[in-house]
């Protein structure tokens, strides 16, 4: 891996007049600022539809994408939408907060129209696409009718039995009844999947590689569990036997119940593991590189008896370990793929990162016990891993120092040789910067010290909206980000004189 640096910054968070980022103008301006600031990595969330709680972390397919991207002015521009149409909807009244409540009142009626006037028009584009996806793609696209058929109720929840466990003949009716909405969920895929390739490919134009987030587990209200339930570990009446979380933890004391079900890992080795090559082959039609999240569950996996309100009374279970991880390697040989191993460092996680021969993630906030000896220290760092200021689940830097514990914040100080707060903020970036770790990555939020939190784990609600406001991307920002990545080696030197920070 090239010594590089890059930002984290979901494409929800970038502004747009549409109530969420989309891959409308916000997002090639971003690209340019990212050229301009000497950023060569641009890493994003997950990218599918969303489900309850509106995590990307649980989303109704690990193919799709989310509808919510998909940008309306590009639509206009194609002829889909006019302006009127677009612009007569509210989409919530805060710049810097995602209002998912009316994006879900109003984002379908929107696409609906335009697969109204684009369905005949694109059908040969349509029909190619649909070859091209058909591993998933009807699947999915007769799931989501059945959801709307059935008010959006999870699959589970579906009145027809025979539906709900895949009845051949029942499927089928229920593909020619719902015919309508079967195509609308598949040209809303067609339309995301154009608009996020002319971004991927301005992105690549600018020299950016794209760093993809595969989630370690699947929503159990997914088409991924409804097409191959054999493949997790549910009864024949498809109810979860045990579920995925993690013991107690930095993130909270009852540990994290995720609700996921759990892996049948025993039938995918059998299967050679080609539920995870198709997987890993669609993320990497997106992505550049991808982080492997939850790394930890390769090695061995918290399972929470089905029922159960806290993870607290969960066991650790054997996952498939370097067998699985030799078939990614191999199949995917070009792919580059970072472990996030941020657990406590059982020998056995250890030794399997080390034979995977994948880079692991090193969390600067996690960094700063105050009796030293972290792994996390910069001084710690072999070139083979990557550092992040915090990730997604982390308070931003400026929230981290005004909330975090004082004991750490001092150490911090003392081993920045730092006393001020706002110096810290800038301290624990160049610390990382300057760190021999391959890639270096920070939130979007710490680069511009806004205290807003893209996720609490273990909290419900008010997660998942942070938003950046129009013009909050300066160009003295860029010069100064720049500046520091060519003093760090990190982007090669445009002038004889750079500002530092």
């Amino acid at each position: 891996m090239k010594r590089s640096c890059g930002i984290l910054m979901p494409i929800s968070s970038l502004p747009s007049p549409y109530g969420i980022g989309t891959f409308g103008k916000a997002a090639y301006d971003f690209v340019d600022f990212l050229h301009a600031a000497g950023q060569r990595c641009w890493q994003v969330l997950p990218m599918g539809p969303i489900s309850y709680g509106n995590s990307p972390y649980q989303s109704f397919s690990s193919y799709a994408g989310n509808p919510y991207y998909i940008d309306p002015e590009l639509l206009m521009e194609d002829g889909l939408l006019t302006k009127a149409e677009v612009e007569c909807v509210d989409w919530g009244d805060d710049s810097q907060r995602v209002d998912y409540g009316k994006l879900y009142e109003h984002r379908f009626a929107m696409l609906e129209q335009a697969k109204r006037r684009g369905w005949q028009r694109d059908k040969e584009k349509v029909a190619a696409f649909a070859r091209k996806n058909e591993g998933w793609l009807p699947d999915y696209a007769l799931f989501m009718a059945c959801k709307r058929h059935f008010g959006m109720k999870a699959w589970t929840q579906w009145p027809d039995e025979k539906l709900r466990l895949r009845d051949e003949e029942t499927v089928e009716a229920y593909r020619a009844a719902l015919r309508e909405d079967v195509e609308l969920f598949t040209y809303i895929q067609y339309l995301f999947f154009q608009q996020w390739k002319a971004l991927r490919d301005y992105i690549h134009s600018r020299d950016i590689q794209i760093i993809g987030d595969v989630p370690i587990y699947v929503a159990m209200d997914s088409a991924d569990v409804w097409t191959e339930p054999e493949f997790f570990q549910l009864t024949e009446q498809c109810v979860p036997t045990a579920v995925a979380g993690v013991p107690p933890d930095y993130f909270s004391a009852d540990g994290q119940l995720w609700g996921n079900p759990l892996y049948r890992w025993d039938r995918m080795e059998a299967d050679g593991f080609g539920w995870w090559i198709r997987r890993i082959d669609a993320a990497h039609r997106m992505y550049d590189m991808i982080r492997i999240d939850h790394f930890r569950a390769f090695d061995e996996y918290w399972s929470v008896p089905y029922g159960d309100t806290t993870a607290q009374n969960g066991h650790w279970c054997k996952g498939p370990g370097m067998a699985l991880i030799k078939v990614l390697s191999g199949w995917f040989y070009q792919l580059q793929f970072i472990a996030e191993d941020l657990c406590a460092p059982s020998p056995g996680v250890q030794k399997l990162l080390e034979d995977s021969g994948w880079p692991g993630m090193r969390v600067l906030e996690f960094a700063f016990a105050p009796q030293g000896g972290s792994r996390y220290l910069p001084h710690a760092y072999d070139a083979d891993c990557v550092c992040y200021t915090g990730t997604h689940d982390n308070a931003p830097l400026a929230l981290w120092l005004q909330e975090g514990d004082a004991a750490e914040i001092a150490f911090a100080g003392k081993y920045l040789g730092l006393e001020r707060r706002e110096d810290l903020h800038w301290g624990v970036i160049r610390s990382g910067m300057g760190s021999v770790a391959s890639l270096f990555v920070a939130q979007m939020q710490d680069y511009l010290g806004l205290p807003c939190r893209m996720n609490t784990p273990g909290t419900l609600g008010g997660n998942w909206q942070w938003r950046l406001r129009p013009g909050e991307l300066t160009d003295a920002l860029a010069k100064k980000l720049r500046g520091m990545a060519e003093l760090y080696d990190r982007a090669e030197k445009l002038t004889s004189e750079s500002d530092d920070a």
